[in-house]
C-alpha cells in the first residue's frame, strides 16, 4: 500500500483550506485517534514488530493536534480528511479517510484552528537494522502550517472567539428583527440621542438576522462561526448585544414599555440636560401590530366605543335606577315590578356592610342608590367600553367583548403603573407611591433592625426588601405620573417587629396637584392612604406602622388619618364631597354570564351624569387570550392608539376592585331608606 500517496493528499488538502478560515471540532482526540487505527480493513494494518504498521507516535501526533481541523465551504463542514479524488488512493486509505471525516464532522465547530507549533507531525524517519545494515525509511502525516495560524499564546485569542460566538449566536436567536425595525426607524425620525452613529451596526446585523432566519439549525451554526472566524464582521457588531445600543435591542425584545427602554439608552449616552425630540411611536410597529392582528382575524374586535345601557343584558346588572330603570323595563318583562314600596324612615346611624352582602341582602330590596363621590375616588373614575362591532371576534380572556379603563388609562390602578415602569408586584409585601406633578418624592422604610430602605441604600441584606422603582430624580426623565415601589418577595425573610413606612419631600418643584397616594399590598389584599397637602420642602410624612411576626404576619398597627376636609372639585362632570345616583350596577365583564371569573373582581357604580370627557382606552394586554401573548408588544401599542371617541352616551362612575381595600359611604332608600359604609 502506498501511504506516502495518502499522506500528500491530506497535506494538500489542508493547504487548499488553510487558504481560507480554519476551525476546529470538538471531536475527542483519543476518539479520533481510535477510529483511525480500527478503520483499517481487516488485515491491511499488519503487525510490524510490536504494533500494527500504522500505529505511530508520529502519526498520532498529527492526528491529535490537526486532525479535527475543518473548513466552511458552500455552508457545509469540510475537513482535511475528504480528499479530493478518491479513487486514486489506495482502497484501505479510502476507507480510514472515509471514516475520519464522518466522526470529525459529526461534532460542531469548537473554535477557530490556532496552533504553537509551525509544523504538525513528522514529515519521514528512518530506521537502520543494525543486523543487516540496511535503513527503511518511514513515512508519517506531515503539514507545515501557515504562519497565520500559529500563536505563542492562543488561550486568550480562542476565549475570546468563543466569547464573539456566543455573544453573536445570543444577539441572533434572541433579538427578531421587529426589534431592530423599531430602533431604525427611531433613529430615521430623529428619537434617539446620536442613533445615526448606531445606524451602519444596526443595518449590517438586520441583513445577518435576515439570513440567519433563513438557516436550517445545523446551517445556522456555521453561518455564526464563519461570521466570527473571517475577520470581515467587526467585533462590534458581533457583540452588538453588549453595546449601549444592543441594551436597547434587548429591553424591546423582552417588552420593556418603548419609552422606559428608550430613556435607558439614553441615561447610558445622553448628557443630563438632552430632550428627545419627538414621540417614541414607529410605523413599523404598527404595521406588524396590523399584520398580525388580520391574521388572527381580529381587526374589528379593536374598534372600540363607550357601552351603553342598550348594550347590557338584564342578567348581568346588579342594580338598575333612574333612568336607565325606563330604559330596560321593555326588556326585562316587569323584572322591577316586585321591589318593595319605600317607607319615610330614616336612619342617622350608619351602618357597615361588607360589598357582597349589600349586594345579596340590600340591593334586591331598594328603589335608588346614591354614591358620595369624594376627591380620592379620581383614582377609580371608570368607563365601560364594548366593541363597535357586536359580532366581532372574541378578544379577551372572557367569553364577551366589553372591558373598562380607569382614569389615566390604568386598568387597576397605582399598581399598573408600577407595573409599567419596570417594577414588582409580586411580594407577600408591597408599598406603593404614586403623586402627580414633578416633585421628587421618595418612598423609604424604616425595618424592624433600624436598617432604611431608601433611594441611597435600595436593598436590604438583612431582610430582601428592595426599593426597584425611583422617579422624578436628578433632571432626567421626569413624567406627572411617577411612582416608586418596595417589596418583599417572602415575608419568611423579614425579621420581626415593626416596619415604617414614610414618604419624604426630597425636591419640592410645583404647587399644583399635591400630595400623593399609597397602596399596601399585603398577600393580595390592598389598603390605599392618600394624603391631600402639599408636602414642605424636606418634610417626611408617616403613612403606616406595619408589624411582622411568624404567628399573625403583616398587620397594620397604625395609619395615616387624613386630618383636613378636602375641597370638593369637579370629576368628569360630577362635583365631588356629594350623593349621586347609581343609574347601574355591575360587576367588571369578566364576571358576567355565571362565569367563574378571570383575573381581578371589580365592582362598577355607574353614575347618572357622569361623563369621561376624553377618550378611553379600549383594551390591555392584562385583558387579551393567551394565544395573542405573541404579539403583546406590538398589541400594547396598538391598544394605546385604539382609543374610543368622544361621547355623550356612555356607562362611566366609580370602580373598585377586588383586590383593594376601600370604603363607599352610599345612600339606599326602598323599604327602609338609611346610609351605609360599605367594605370592599
Amino acid at each position: 500500500m502506498n501511504f506516502k500517496s495518502f499522506k500528500l493528499a491530506v497535506a494538500k488538502q489542508f493547504n487548499e483550506m488553510a487558504k481560507g478560515t480554519l476551525y476546529t471540532t470538538s471531536v475527542p482526540k483519543d476518539s479520533l485517534w481510535e477510529t483511525y487505527l480500527k478503520s483499517f480493513p481487516e488485515g491491511t494494518n499488519p503487525i510490524y514488530r510490536e504494533r500494527t504498521e500504522h500505529d505511530c507516535n508520529c502519526c498520532r501526533q498529527f492526528i491529535k493536534s490537526v486532525g479535527n481541523v475543518v473548513s466552511i465551504v458552500n455552508n457545509r463542514l469540510v475537513s482535511i480528511w475528504d480528499i479530493p479524488g478518491f479513487g486514486l488512493l489506495d482502497k484501505p486509505y479510502e476507507v480510514v479517510a472515509h471514516y475520519l471525516s464522518e466522526i470529525v464532522k459529526s461534532y460542531p465547530i469548537e473554535n477557530i484552528f490556532l496552533s504553537k507549533e509551525k509544523t504538525a507531525g513528522t514529515d519521514k524517519n528512518n530506521w537502520l537494522n543494525e543486523e543487516t545494515g540496511n535503513v527503511t525509511t518511514f513515512e508519517h502525516f506531515f503539514v507545515n502550517i501557515p504562519i497565520l495560524y500559529v500563536n505563542d499564546n492562543p488561550g486568550s485569542i480562542l476565549s475570546d472567539k468563543k466569547a464573539s460566538y456566543d455573544v453573536f449566536k445570543r444577539s441572533l436567536t434572541e433579538i427578531p428583527t421587529l426589534t431592530t425595525d423599531i430602533v431604525l426607524e427611531l433613529i430615521s425620525q430623529n428619537s434617539l440621542y446620536r442613533g445615526e452613529e448606531h445606524k451602519h451596526n444596526l443595518t449590517t446585523f438586520k441583513i445577518h438576522q435576515e439570513a440567519f432566519k433563513k438557516l436550517t439549525e445545523y446551517n445556522k451554526e456555521l453561518y455564526i462561526w464563519k461570521c466570527v472566524g473571517c475577520g470581515a464582521v467587526h467585533e462590534s457588531l458581533l457583540r452588538i448585544r453588549n453595546t449601549s445600543i444592543g441594551r436597547l435591542l434587548i429591553d424591546i425584545t423582552e417588552g420593556t414599555p418603548l419609552e422606559r427602554a428608550v430613556n435607558t439608552f439614553e441615561l447610558m449616552v445622553a448628557p443630563a440636560n438632552y430632550k428627545r425630540p419627538t414621540a417614541i411611536v414607529t410605523t413599523s410597529m404598527v404595521n406588524a401590530a396590523k399584520f398580525a392582528i388580520e391574521a388572527l382575524g381580529l381587526t374589528s374586535a379593536l374598534e372600540r366605543r363607550y357601552a351603553t345601557i342598550d348594550d347590557i343584558t338584564v342578567h348581568n346588572i346588579l342594580f338598575v335606577g333612574g333612568s336607565s330603570r325606563e330604559i330596560l323595563k321593555a326588556r326585562t318583562i316587569d323584572a322591577f315590578e316586585n321591589i318593595a314600596k319605600p317607607s319615610a324612615k330614616n336612619f342617622s346611624n350608619v351602618q357597615e356592610m361588607f360589598i357582597e352582602s349589600f349586594i345579596k341582602n340590600v340591593l334586591p330590596t331598594v328603589k335608588s342608590v346614591e354614591i358620595l363621590l369624594e376627591n380620592h375616588h379620581e383614582k377609580n373614575l371608570v368607563s365601560l367600553i364594548a366593541p363597535v362591532d357586536p359580532t366581532a371576534n372574541q378578544l379577551f380572556k372572557w367569553s364577551n367583548g366589553f372591558s373598562w379603563s380607569y382614569k389615566g388609562d390604568v386598568a387597576d390602578a397605582i399598581k399598573e403603573r408600577v407595573k409599567q415602569a419596570g417594577g414588582s408586584v409580586e411580594g407577600d409585601l408591597c408599598c406603593r407611591l404614586a403623586w402627580f406633578n414633578y416633585d421628587d418624592l421618595d418612598l423609604r422604610m424604616t425595618e424592624a433592625d433600624h436598617n432604611i430602605i431608601y433611594y441611597g441604600q435600595p436593598t436590604s441584606f438583612s431582610t430582601g426588601g428592595k426599593l426597584d422603582v425611583d422617579m422624578n430624580a436628578g433632571t432626567n426623565g421626569r413624567t406627572r405620573t411617577p411612582v416608586e415601589n418596595i417589596f418583599y418577595k417572602s415575608k419568611s425573610s423579614m425579621k420581626e417587629g415593626i416596619y415604617l413606612l414614610q414618604v419624604n419631600q426630597f425636591h419640592k418643584r410645583e404647587n399644583a396637584d399635591v400630595g400623593f397616594h399609597v397602596d399596601i399590598d399585603i398577600e393580595g389584599v390592598i389598603h390605599h392612604f392618600e394624603y391631600t397637602k402639599a408636602l414642605a420642602d424636606r418634610e417626611t410624612v408617616s403613612v403606616a406602622k406595619l408589624k411582622y411576626s411568624k404567628v399573625e404576619g403583616i398587620t397594620i398597627v397604625e395609619s395615616l388619618l387624613s386630618s383636613t376636609t378636602p375641597k370638593s372639585k369637579n370629576m368628569w362632570n360630577l362635583d365631588t364631597n356629594n350623593f349621586h345616583k347609581v343609574d347601574v350596577m355591575m360587576l367588571s365583564p369578566n364576571f358576567w354570564d355565571d362565569q367563574k371569573g378571570i383575573g381581578n373582581k371589580h365592582y362598577f357604580f355607574m353614575l347618572s351624569g357622569c361623563r369621561n370627557d376624553a377618550t378611553a382606552r379600549g383594551f390591555y394586554n392584562e385583558f387579551l387570550r393567551s394565544d395573542l401573548d405573541a404579539y403583546r408588544k406590538t398589541l400594547e401599542i396598538v391598544g394605546n392608539k385604539m382609543k374610543t371617541d368622544n361621547s355623550e352616551h356612555q356607562l362611566s362612575g366609580i370602580g373598585f376592585s377586588s383586590t383593594q381595600r376601600s370604603t363607599i359611604t352610599v345612600k339606599v332608600e326602598g323599604a327602609i331608606s338609611r346610609i351605609l359604609k360599605i367594605i370592599i
